[in-house]
């Protein structure tokens, strides 16, 4: 693969089966000489496999210099999932640069983590590099026993975790779960992500119920139920500083990337 200015070719050196629904890949090589990490926990890159044109977003579970350990949910269908569901190793892939959107203000005295098996890596980094006290609500498909040892219970970076079992068909239910929420006191940051439907409408709970201010949360869509193709193919960097150069409102902005989102899956759908 040739890459461009921000692109990194890479070779998958190993690919280790975590659960039955997420896959860690380690990749490696000279191509990744240039590429460094944001430092955000939340960090994503774009990952275009074999076969491929299409980037898909996924989050970074760690760098340390030489390796890059992404870990991939093997969804239903996908443009990713039936490369990722065989033996890659040992073949090449190009990843972006990364970027973060993770950010709790100087005054949180606590951080909350609500998400699916796609945010599982996102919310591992933040337990692992925060000092704040953090709760976790992770929906995940399988035996959360298989994931024990995923994010840190104890120790420095320890949270209190809360396993939320998915629906099972494709979709996910986490809207409810933000719905019954003991809000810790005082001020502190809300970080949530997962699927597309239930983000909009757990946004709109944190801006219009409990009025959270933009720079207490950040809620972001990683994938669409029953979609053909599930991994955020939007990216919100864009369309978040246009909004802000042109004095949009916070929801404006998110309607904006709403539209947006709805308009790619309109365009994939056409494509397929």
């Amino acid at each position: 693969m040739s890459t461009r200015a921000g692109l990194h070719t890479a070779t998958v050196v190993a690919r280790e089966q975590v659960s039955p629904h997420l896959v860690r890949l380690r990749l490696s090589g000279a191509g990744m000489g240039g590429f460094t990490s944001s430092g955000v926990p939340d960090e994503w890159v774009s990952l275009v496999v074999p076969g491929q044109f299409q980037a898909r977003y996924y989050t970074v579970r760690s760098w340390d210099g030489a390796e890059l350990v992404l870990d991939v949910v093997v969804h239903d269908e996908g443009l990713v999932t039936e490369w990722v569901a065989r033996d890659c190793t040992g073949e090449e892939v190009v990843v972006s640069d990364a970027r973060g959107s993770y950010d709790p203000p100087p005054d949180a005295g606590w951080v909350v983590l609500v998400g699916d098996l796609t945010a599982l890596p996102a919310m591992a980094r933040v337990c692992e590099t925060t000092d704040l006290p953090v709760r976790v609500w992770a929906e995940v498909p399988d035996d959360p026993r298989l994931l024990a040892d995923y994010l840190p219970t104890s120790g420095a970076g320890g949270a209190e975790v809360t396993w939320v079992p998915s629906p099972g068909d494709g979709t996910s239910g986490l809207a409810a779960v933000v719905e019954e929420l003991v809000w810790p006191d005082g001020p502190g940051y809300f970080w949530m992500a997962g699927e597309s439907s239930q983000m909009r409408a757990i946004r709109k709970q944190v801006m219009r119920e409990k009025r959270l201010a933009s720079h207490e949360y950040a809620v972001m869509g990683y994938w669409r139920a029953h979609a053909r193709r599930q991994p955020r193919s939007v990216d919100p960097g864009p369309i978040w500083r246009a909004g802000k150069a042109a004095g949009k409102t916070d929801e404006q902005i998110w309607a904006d990337y709403d539209a947006a989102q709805q308009r790619q899956q309109q365009d994939e759908a056409n494509d397929g």
